[in-house]
C-alpha cells in the first residue's frame, strides 16, 4: 500500500501537476516511481531534458525514473503504450497511480491518459492531475502540500530549459504552478494544495 507510480507524457508534467503530492507521499514513507513516456525532444534537447527530469526526481525523493522511449508529440493510445505502462505497473506494483487528466489540448496528454486508464484497471487508486493545458478539470480530491511546496518549486526550477516556455509573456511555469497551488488550496480550504479527479478510489 505504500507504493506510488506517477505517469507523464513529458519531462516536467509530473512536477507541475503533482510534484508536491509526490514529495508528501515520500515524507509519509511511500516508495515513489515515475514513468515518463517521452524525453521531450520536441521542446528542447533530449539529453538536457532527461538530466533535468532526473534532477527533479531526486529533489522530490523519487526512487527511480522509468523512461518509455516513445517519440515526443507522437504518442497514441494503442497497445504499445498500454503495454509499456502495464509493464511498469507490474514491476512497481503501486497502490496508487497518478496520471494527467485525459481532456487536454496536447495530443500526447490525451493519449497517455487514455492508455493509462486501460493499463491501470487493476490498480486500487487512480487519480488524475492537471497541467496548464488541461481542459474541463473538476477536482474532488485534494492533497495538502503546504509542507512540501518548496520541494515542488525546487523540482520545477530543475527543469531550467522549460521555465520560460509558457507562451504567456512575462509569466513562467513556476509562477503558473504557484498560482494553481494557491487556487486549489482555496477550494480545499488550505493554504496550498494539488487537486485530482478520481478515476478510481478504494476506501
Amino acid at each position: 500500500m505504500n507504493k506510488v507510480l506517477a505517469l507523464a507524457p513529458h519531462p516536467d508534467d509530473i512536477e507541475i501537476g503533482c510534484g508536491g503530492a509526490l514529495a508528501e507521499y515520500v515524507h509519509r514513507g511511500s516508495e515513489v516511481h515515475l514513468f515518463v513516456a517521452t524525453d521531450g525532444a520536441y521542446g528542447g534537447d533530449a539529453a538536457v531534458r532527461r538530466r533535468e527530469q532526473e534532477t527533479a526526481a531526486r529533489i522530490l525523493g523519487v526512487k527511480e525514473v522509468h523512461w518509455g522511449g516513445f517519440e515526443d508529440t507522437e504518442l497514441t493510445a494503442g497497445t504499445e503504450l498500454i503495454h509499456a505502462i502495464e509493464t511498469q505497473v507490474k514491476a512497481v506494483e503501486p497502490y496508487t497511480v497518478l496520471v494527467n487528466f485525459h481532456e487536454d489540448t496536447h495530443q500526447d496528454h490525451r493519449a497517455l491518459a487514455r492508455a493509462a486508464y486501460s493499463a491501470t484497471r487493476y490498480v486500487p487508486n487512480v487519480l488524475a492531475y492537471e497541467t496548464p493545458t488541461t481542459l474541463n478539470f473538476d477536482p474532488h480530491v485534494f492533497m495538502d502540500i503546504h509542507a512540501t511546496l518548496s520541494h515542488k518549486l525546487k523540482a520545477l526550477n530543475a527543469h531550467a530549459s522549460q521555465i520560460e516556455r509558457t507562451n504567456i509573456q512575462g509569466v513562467n511555469i513556476v509562477e503558473i504552478a504557484l498560482a494553481t497551488v494557491h487556487f486549489r488550496g482555496v477550494q480545499a480550504k488550505l493554504s496550498s494544495a494539488e487537486a485530482f479527479v478520481p478515476i478510481r478510489v478504494r476506501l
